[in-house]
């Protein structure tokens, strides 16, 4: 297991560093198997990444995108991480849509999970009861320390048998699917992006407070295979 960290002045520039370390592994994954997977996250930060991605020359033809959590919105919806996603890097990049793999978020919410996870098992060639390989997954942290639509107290946090399930998040009344820990944790590559004054306190927690991932959910990516935080220096004040 290996856990990195990056720190630069602001959140541009943290956006910038992660695309770049996160293209290098989609080439390396793409020269290795011809293919590569990458589930991405919303958020505002995310966003700058994605405009940095989509300006930059890269064949992605050879990039299935997927997504770590969904909103239970139409892909219309303001809330939706498909709109912001399509808007910033999808459509500008020009990523053939046979190769985006959306959550159905304006179906009712455990058939949405349950057709991503059986989207999920047909391009990764899985039989019941095999989780997927992802080969990057990326990652946000909440101030709360949620990561992907794993809220502290969510008794997902301890599910190790699925892929993808329905959860409701009381703090924002709305329901959400979202990847399970099991998946998360075999993912080849795991990059978190996070910016802003108020993350100091969760990312102290995930750092240097015992684990307990059921309070810091986020403290599930420093047990990945290999895990980057890409961080700018006011967020980055919660490693001292």
């Amino acid at each position: 297991m290996s856990v990195q960290t990056f720190t630069a002045p602001d959140a541009p520039g943290a956006a910038d560093a992660c695309a770049r370390h996160i293209f290098g592994m989609l080439k390396a994954a793409i020269a290795a198997h011809g293919r590569a997977s990458l589930a991405i996250s919303g958020g505002s930060t995310p966003k700058l990444m994605f405009q940095k991605m989509a300006a930059t020359p890269f064949a992605w033809d050879g990039v299935h995108l997927f997504f770590v959590d969904e909103r239970c919105v139409p892909p219309s919806d303001s809330a939706s991480n498909y709109k912001m996603a399509n808007e910033n890097l999808i459509a500008p990049a020009r990523i053939p849509a046979r190769n985006v793999h959306r959550i159905v978020g304006e179906i009712e919410p455990a058939e949405a999970a349950n057709r991503y996870a059986a989207d999920i098992r047909e391009f990764f060639g899985l039989p019941e009861g095999e989780f997927p390989q992802f080969d990057i997954v990326h990652r946000g942290m909440g101030p709360d320390a949620h990561t992907a639509s794993l809220f502290p107290g969510d008794p997902l946090i301890d599910d190790r048998t699925g892929i993808a399930a329905a959860t409701f998040a009381g703090k924002f009344n709305q329901w959400r699917v979202t990847l399970l820990p099991a998946v998360l944790l075999a993912a080849r590559h795991t990059v978190f992006l996070v910016a802003g004054e108020d993350k100091v306190n969760a990312l102290r927690s995930v750092f240097h407070a015992p684990y307990d991932p059921k309070k810091f959910p986020s403290q599930l990516g420093n047990k990945g295979e290999s895990v980057a935080w890409f961080l700018d220096e006011s967020a980055a004040r919660g490693l001292a």
